[in-house]
């Protein structure tokens, strides 16, 4: 799993117009919190808290407060988004301790061309992350699935997965993905206008008349 070094300041609690302030001039504002250590507030740059915010990775977060040599290790356990810009508002970090399992989410992604979708099928992903506990050296980036052997109408779920280490919490009925077949071509619906097109009677054919004997001779 990869690592990033997090440079931070350590900071006292503060009121909301500080934190916005602080928002304002381009830092988050976070709480780093652990069994081993009392929790205390920082701020980070906005910069460096995206680049492991914004992944589809797991990362372990190196936490170092005011140039100290000390790193302080955890992972992110909350984030917080400001609902219109989408900016991160606050994070929170959770330390890590030597022989302590944790529970959190890790990214699925699938590898490989389904054989499925050679066939006309489509690749169909259910779940996008699952919850797992394992001591934090065992922590998984990321579980990847190899679709390539799924033909149209296999799946794979939970209980298919033999990760090492890791102890998947979801139900072992959860589906991950699955090929499924094309859909058939649908006709076109008739519209009412049509119905009614349909329901009437056709015009009668108006045949010419020609004129009588008596008609003709009246010409003359």
């Amino acid at each position: 799993m990869a690592e990033i070094v997090l440079n931070a300041e350590k900071r006292e609690k503060s009121t909301q117009s500080v934190l916005n302030e602080l928002r304002k001039n381009g830092y988050v504002p976070g709480t780093f919190y652990s069994k081993e250590k009392e929790a205390f507030s920082f701020a980070a740059h906005n910069v460096d808290v995206n680049r492991f915010v914004f992944t589809s990775e797991t990362n372990i977060i190196n936490l170092k407060i005011n140039d100290d040599k000390e790193e302080l290790r955890g992972i992110i356990k909350d984030v917080q988004f400001d609902p219109i810009t989408d900016k991160v508002t606050h994070i929170d970090i959770l330390g890590l301790t030597a022989g302590q399992t944790l529970q959190l989410e890790i990214p699925v992604t699938l590898t490989g061309d389904a054989v499925g979708v050679k066939e006309g099928g489509s690749v169909q992903q259910s779940t996008h992350k699952l919850d797992v506990e394992c001591l934090p050296r065992h922590i998984p980036e990321q579980i990847e699935i190899d679709v390539t052997d799924l033909s149209i109408g296999d799946s794979i779920h939970v209980k298919d997965l033999n990760l090492e280490n890791v102890k998947i919490l979801n139900a072992e009925t959860v589906m991950l993905v699955s090929v499924i077949a094309p859909r058939a071509i649908e006709e076109p619906e008739e519209t009412l206008e049509d119905e009614i097109l349909a329901d009437e009677p056709a015009e009668p054919e108006v045949i010419g008349k020609g004129k009588s004997e008596d008609e003709n001779e009246g010409d003359q």
